[in-house]
C-alpha cells in the first residue's frame, strides 16, 4: 500500500470518531446554567419569600399607606416575630446575594448575560412580547426584556438592602439615612423597591410556567 492510500484510508475512518467527540462538545454546549447558579437562584428565591412576607407583617405594624397585607400572606404572627424572621432572612440574602453578585462578575456571566442593552433592543421586545411573538427558542441568551428585568432587580435589590439598613439603624447609620432622605422617606424608599421586586417574581413565576423549559433548565441546568 503506497503512503498516499494509507493517508487516504485514515483520513476515510476518521468522521466516526469526529461526531463522537463533536457529540460530548455538543453535550457540554448544552448547560445553560451552571450550578453555582441554581443553588444561589434558589436559596434567594427562599430568602426573598421570607423577607416579603415577614416585611408585610412588619409594615401592618404601621402602614404607609391606607391598606394593610392579610394575616395569611404574612410571615411572623406578629411584629416581634417578624422582624425576628426578617434578619434571619436578611443575612441569608445578602450572604447568598454577595456569592451570586461576586461569582456573576468573576465568571463574566453577567457581562455575556446581560451586555449589550440598547434601548432600540428594549423597545422591538417589547413590541414583539405585547404582540406575542417573542421568542424564547435559546435559553441560552437572553432578549432585551430579560435583560431589563434582571439589571431592574438588581438595582432593585441594592435599594432595598441599603434602605433596610438605614431603617434597622438610623442612628447608627445617620449618614445612610440622610442618603434616603430620613427615615420616614427611607420606608417609601424600602416599600417600592419590595414592590417592584414582587412585580418581578410574579412575572418571573408566570414566564415559567408559560415556557416550563425555562423551570427545568434552573433545576437540572439543561434545556
Amino acid at each position: 500500500m503506497t503512503v498516499e492510500a494509507a493517508a487516504a484510508e485514515a483520513t476515510a475512518a476518521e468522521p466516526t470518531a469526529i461526531p463522537r467527540a463533536a457529540a460530548h462538545g455538543g453535550a457540554k454546549s448544552e448547560i445553560i446554567h451552571p450550578a453555582w447558579l441554581r443553588v444561589t437562584h434558589w436559596v434567594n428565591a427562599l430568602a426573598m419569600l421570607m423577607m416579603i412576607g415577614s416585611g408585610w407583617q412588619i409594615y401592618d405594624a404601621s402602614p404607609l399607606f391606607p391598606f394593610t397585607f392579610p394575616s395569611p400572606i404574612t410571615l411572623g404572627g406578629w411584629l416581634a416575630g417578624a422582624l425576628l424572621w426578617h434578619f434571619a432572612a436578611m443575612w441569608l440574602l445578602v450572604m447568598n446575594g454577595l456569592v451570586y453578585v461576586t461569582l456573576g462578575f468573576i465568571t463574566g456571566r453577567f457581562r455575556r448575560k446581560l451586555l449589550p442593552l440598547s434601548p432600540r433592543q428594549i423597545v422591538a421586545d417589547a413590541r414583539a412580547a405585547l404582540s406575542g411573538h417573542l421568542s424564547h427558542d435559546d435559553l441560552s441568551a437572553y432578549n432585551a426584556m430579560q435583560k431589563l428585568l434582571y439589571v431592574g432587580v438588581i438595582v432593585c435589590a441594592v435599594l432595598i438592602v441599603l434602605s433596610g439598613l438605614s431603617i434597622w439603624k438610623p442612628v447608627q447609620l445617620r449618614e445612610l439615612s440622610i442618603v434616603f432622605g430620613g427615615y420616614d422617606a427611607a420606608r417609601y424608599v424600602h416599600f417600592f423597591a419590595m414592590a417592584a421586586i414582587v412585580g418581578f417574581l410574579s412575572i418571573h413565576v408566570i414566564m415559567a410556567f408559560l415556557v416550563p423549559r425555562s423551570l427545568r433548565a434552573m433545576i437540572t441546568g439543561k434545556g
